[in-house]
C-alpha cells in the first residue's frame, strides 16, 4: 500500500482539438516532455459526442453560451463537428505547481491547434469514465450490450490502430447480423515514453439475435486480432484470463510460454491459483 499526502489543490481542465490526430500529437508531446498531469485522457469524436449527449439539461443562458462556443469552433476556427476531439486534464499539487502545469500544458496544446475547453468540461469528461460502467448495466433494460477492452500501442501506431479497430468492429457487427448502428469509440488514457494505453468502447442493440453474448465475444475477438495485427499488445492492465489466453503463445513465443510454465510449476505445483487463466493446459 502506498500512502501519499492529499494534494493541496486539484483542478480540472480540458482542451478541444480539430481532430483526434491533433490530440494524439499533443499527448505524445506531453509524454515526450514528461510533464503529464495526474490524469490526461484524449477522447475521439464519437466519445466526445457521447459525453455531450449525456450532459444534464442546461439553463437557457448556458444553452445560449454553449451554442456560441460551437459557432466559434466551427465557423471561426474551422473545426468540423464530426471530427472534434477533446482531452481532459486533472492537475494536482500546490497552487503554484498546478499553475505551472496548467501554463505548460496549454502552451503545448496551442502548438497543435488546441483550444482550452474550461474546467467544467474537464470535470464532466473525467467523470464520464466512471459513468460508462453504469450505462452498461442500464443498457440491459433496453436490449443493449456494451463493454470495453484495452491495449498498449507505440505512438506511431495510435491513429491507425484506432481507425482500423473501429472499422473492423463495424464490419463484424454487419457480418453477425447486428441490425442497428453500433456505438464505437476510443480513448487514450495513459501516456508513456514509447506509447500509450488505449481503450475501446463498443455496444449494440441485440434485439433479434439468438445468442448476443456469443456475438459479442466473436466481435471482441476479431477486434483483438486487429489490435495485434496493428502492433497493439494483448493487454495493457486487464490481464489475460480465459478470454485472451488463445493468443498467449503467438504473443510471447514458445520460449516465453515455457518460462511462465516453469515459474508456475515452481511456485504453484498443484495449480491452485488462476487455474487455466493463461494456457488451457496448466496456466
Amino acid at each position: 500500500m502506498k500512502i501519499r499526502p492529499i494534494p493541496e489543490m486539484r483542478k480540472y481542465g480540458s482542451v478541444v482539438f480539430a481532430t483526434f490526430e491533433d490530440g494524439v500529437k499533443f499527448v505524445r508531446e506531453v509524454a515526450k516532455q514528461r510533464c503529464a498531469p495526474a490524469s490526461i485522457r484524449l477522447m475521439d469524436n464519437d466519445q466526445f459526442l457521447l459525453g455531450q449527449a449525456m450532459s444534464p439539461a442546461a439553463s437557457i443562458w448556458k444553452s445560449f453560451t454553449d451554442k456560441l462556443k460551437v459557432i466559434y469552433l466551427t465557423r471561426f476556427k474551422g473545426y468540423s463537428a464530426d471530427k472534434i476531439a477533446a482531452c481532459t486534464l486533472l492537475l494536482e499539487g500546490t497552487a503554484a505547481e498546478v499553475l505551472i502545469q496548467e501554463q505548460r500544458l496549454y502552451s503545448i496544446a496551442s502548438k497543435y491547434g488546441g483550444i482550452p475547453g474550461g474546467e467544467e468540461n474537464g470535470k464532466k469528461g473525467y467523470m464520464l469514465t466512471f459513468v460508462i460502467a453504469y450505462i452498461r448495466d442500464m443498457g440491459f433494460d433496453y436490449s443493449f450490450l456494451g463493454e470495453s477492452f484495452e491495449t498498449s500501442v507505440p505512438w506511431d501506431r495510435v491513429v491507425n490502430l484506432r481507425r482500423n479497430v473501429c472499422d473492423r468492429i463495424k464490419r463484424e457487427c454487419e457480418r453477425h447480423g447486428v441490425r442497428s448502428t453500433p456505438i464505437i469509440s476510443a480513448r487514450v488514457t495513459q501516456t508513456y515514453d514509447v506509447g500509450a494505453c488505449m481503450y475501446f468502447y463498443f455496444g449494440f442493440k441485440y434485439a433479434g439475435l439468438s445468442d448476443p453474448v456469443h456475438v459479442y465475444e466473436e466481435i471482441e475477438a476479431a477486434a483483438r486480432e486487429e489490435i495485434l495485427a496493428g502492433g497493439g499488445s494483448l493487454s495493457h492492465h486487464h490481464g489475460i484470463g480465459k478470454i485472451r489466453r488463445r493468443w498467449m503463445r503467438s504473443s510471447l513465443s514458445d520460449a516465453g510460454v515455457k518460462m511462465l510454465e516453469a515459474v508456475k510449476t515452481e511456485l504453484d505445483p498443484q495449480n491452485i491459483f488462476g487455474c487455466r487463466n493463461l494456457l488451457p493446459s496448466k496456466l
